[in-house]
């Protein structure tokens, strides 16, 4: 299937030079690549939310793009 989501799919952020390089420099020290410091990064911030605001169902009519 060429057009099916792909299981991770791809995002391109657009970050100052200076914030990147210090990500990459916490990522290093962390043992983690820039992505995947990225991606605790996140999932801590999707917890948090969760914690504060209750479970994220998509049962209010939003529908992510990586869904449609």
């Amino acid at each position: 299937m060429p057009n099916a989501p792909h299981k991770n799919p791809q995002y391109s952020l657009r970050i100052l030079s200076q914030a990147m390089d210090k990500l990459k420099y916490i990522a290093d020290r962390n043992g983690r690549s820039a992505n995947k410091e990225i991606e605790q990064l996140i999932l801590r911030h999707i917890e948090a939310w969760e914690k504060a605001h209750g479970p994220i169902l998509f049962d209010d009519g939003f529908i992510p793009r990586s869904r449609s």
